[in-house]
């Protein structure tokens, strides 16, 4: 398979969209992951432009963005008794299962717990891949202490492990494990090492879109294969972001008033109750 030259580059195309109102590609990738893998990992285009239709996504916005996706090597064209659509491509079936374990898990530290600490120190002969070591380092929720000092819960250390592998950069950086002990408290380092005034405006803004959402579920008497599909959908979307950028930081070590456990319960129980009604409107729309 043809991919950039910059091997993070499609793990941030499949969840790293971050533009306001609807986002086709975003959408659509979540689609893939969410609903088009139970149907063995295929759809063609009439049924993709119809059920991307219900989350006011357009025919040609559908197609454009599709096409993105394919020059990413994200998918691939197919034709299934004649009809053409698309399919994942290795690479991004390989994404997608390394990250339903971060969306659709959540692991939180306990203060007491030790840190990651990744120091590294990469010649300027090799700069692009210190580019990528930072931007994968970000996408994995690690903050930063100082130029080449990157720090997370410990709980991400086999993550980063594989990231380092898979970057081939191991030969540039020293792992530790670790506990702050001062000068300072914990929380102001916290503080300072991770932009939390972002991760909450993320956090406020899908609880201000996603509540609702989930307090009208609890009021529904019938069940509405249509409806639950586009709510889940934009769900998955909007959450699938969080997980990354927040690496499971202890509850204790954040401002008052956190609301990322709030959060994380609108969006696993939005999940539990629209899963199957999603994914039945799917397969209707797909043999219908």
């Amino acid at each position: 398979m043809t991919t950039t030259d910059d091997p993070t580059t499609s793990e941030q195309a499949i969840g790293d969209e971050r533009a306001g109102g609807p986002r086709p590609r975003s959408l659509i990738v979540t689609f893939f992951g969410s609903h088009a893998r139970e149907l063995d990992g295929w759809i063609s285009v009439a049924d993709l432009v119809r059920l991307m239709s219900e989350l006011d996504v357009d025919s040609p916005a559908v197609r454009s963005a599709v096409s993105r996706l394919k020059r990413r090597g994200l998918l691939e064209a197919r034709r299934v008794g004649g009809a053409a659509g698309y399919t994942l491509s290795e690479h991004a079936r390989g994404v997608l299962a390394e990250g339903d374990r971060r969306i659709f898990s959540r692991r939180v530290a306990a203060p007491t717990d030790e840190w990651v600490t990744v120091v590294f120190s990469v010649p300027e002969s090799e700069r692009h891949k210190r580019h990528q070591l930072r931007s994968r380092l970000t996408w994995l929720g690690f903050g930063t202490i100082a130029p080449g000092v990157w720090i997370a819960p410990a709980h991400l250390t086999d993550d980063v492990r594989a990231t380092l592998e898979r970057l081939e950069v191991t030969e540039y950086v020293t792992l530790f494990h670790s506990t702050h002990l001062g000068c300072g408290d914990t929380p102001s380092a916290v503080a300072q090492w991770w932009d939390l005034d972002g991760l909450r405006e993320l956090y406020d803004s899908f609880l201000e879109v996603h509540e609702p959402v989930l307090t009208r579920w609890k009021r529904r008497r019938a069940e509405a294969d249509d409806l639950a599909f586009a709510d889940h959908l934009r769900a998955v979307d909007a959450w699938r972001r969080m997980p990354y950028l927040d690496p499971g930081l202890p509850t204790e070590l954040l401002p008052r008033g956190w609301r990322g456990s709030r959060a994380a319960s609108v969006f696993f129980e939005l999940h539990a109750r629209l899963r199957e009604p999603a994914l039945r409107h799917v397969r209707a729309v797909v043999t219908g």
